[in-house]
């Protein structure tokens, strides 16, 4: 009986309760989303589209930053053994290796001048001599380093329709392939010594040079480019289409030229061991004769290279997806982490000390936005509360 009364005063509770949608302003009640996505965040806030930004700006500038190598000379026992590696590295192996060097290039200049203007009505032997010349000094190159290349799958042969594509860490990488194989690569075009070794020595072997910042020569190297593969005769077409130097821990996304040609692509694979040097040129901050100086003051030059399958355009497949399967052989081959950036974005981010100011303004307004989210909340508790002693009075009166 007592439990029918008490079912009976709730239900009755119930029919009296106000309604509380009745206080609510209209379309305040909504369904929620079946899923909330990123993008819908970012439109809301331009604090977190901010954020993203930064975080953006951070995880690409990590492929362009060279790791400096921890210090081992840090006790009593190990700073002798650094002092004489120092001795070592500075006293003997680098004036050996400029001897070594400075004989290549006599050798070399001395051999390929009378080739060059002796033979010029025999085209076809005198390229064949320029080419296994520019391997020799290559070789030269890699021997001032110690350099210990170890190369797997089969040596390049020179066919027509295919293409070699390479992830790309310093300007030596084409060195490193080179001595092996004289490719015709694809270049920035360089000031100083290197611009006089492009446009006198390189050009014998077809070598192709660009300007970055000129948009008329993206037209005249794809004609170049689409020329050079048809050639039965033409060295092997080396290109490198991150289209700058990473620091051999990422790979950043491969420009679709070098694979819409039409042809056979090789994907090589290149991986630096810095157990004694790191291999990554920054020329941001460091010219290509200090990179080289670096690396014939250290120990050695340690890196394996991989020539593997050649790779056809699949039915229904896109030149960007074609070159996205490309660069994941890469990838998977040399132990490198895929990144969705566009390399070429490095040479026109804004200045370190712009986006440090960007960050700082990004921190600010977050501050601002949880001072006034925090606010609000008060504000809201507060009026929840004025209406919950509203609701009772209406409750009590009646």
């Amino acid at each position: 009986m007592m439990m029918s009364n008490l079912k009976s005063s709730s239900s009755e509770l119930d029919l009296d309760r106000p309604n509380l949608e009745d206080y609510l302003p209209t379309g305040s009640i909504q369904q929620p989303h079946a899923k909330l996505r990123l993008r819908d965040l970012l439109d809301i806030s331009p604090t977190l589209t901010e954020a993203a930004g930064a975080i953006i700006d951070d995880s690409f500038t990590r492929c362009f930053k060279s790791n400096p190598p921890e210090p081992w000379n840090w006790n009593i026992y190990l700073f002798p053994l650094w002092c004489l590696g120092v001795l070592v590295r500075y006293g003997i192996l680098f004036p050996t290796r400029v001897i070594v060097l400075t004989i290549g290039w006599i050798i070399f200049l001395s051999c390929y001048i009378p080739v060059h203007f002796l033979l010029k009505g025999h085209d076809k032997f005198r390229k064949k001599l320029e080419r296994c010349l520019v391997e020799l000094i290559c070789s030269f190159f890699v021997a001032s380093w110690t350099g210990v290349v170890k190369y797997h799958g089969p040596r390049p042969s020179i066919r027509p329709k295919q293409v070699f594509v390479a992830n790309h860490t310093s300007m030596i990488d084409f060195i490193i392939l080179e001595q092996m194989t004289a490719f015709a690569v694809i270049m920035q075009k360089h000031p100083g010594w290197v611009g006089l070794l492009q446009s006198t020595i390189l050009e014998g072997v077809g070598c192709i040079w660009f300007n970055r910042s000129e948009a008329k020569d993206r037209e005249i190297v794809a004609r170049k480019l689409r020329q050079h593969v048809e050639g039965a005769d033409n060295n092997p077409l080396l290109i490198f289409p991150e289209g700058t130097c990473v620091n051999n821990h990422y790979t950043v996304m491969f420009k679709k030229g070098a694979f819409e040609l039409g042809c056979t692509v090789c994907p090589v694979a290149i991986k630096y061991n810095k157990i004694f040097v790191d291999a990554f040129w920054n020329s941001r901050k460091q010219s290509f004769t200090m990179h080289l100086l670096q690396l014939m003051t250290s120990w050695a030059v340690v890196c394996d290279v991989w020539y593997l399958e050649p790779q056809n355009i699949r039915p229904g497949e896109t030149p960007i997806e074609f070159a996205e399967r490309v660069r994941d052989i890469i990838s998977v081959r040399a132990g490198l982490k895929k990144v969705p950036w566009d390399g070429y974005l490095k040479y026109s981010r804004p200045s370190p000390k712009h986006r440090e100011r960007k960050h700082r303004q990004a921190l600010l307004i977050l501050k601002l936005h949880l001072c006034l989210k925090s606010q609000f909340v008060l504000f809201c508790i507060s009026r929840q509360q004025s209406f919950a002693e509203s609701v009772l009075r209406r409750l009590e009166e009646k």
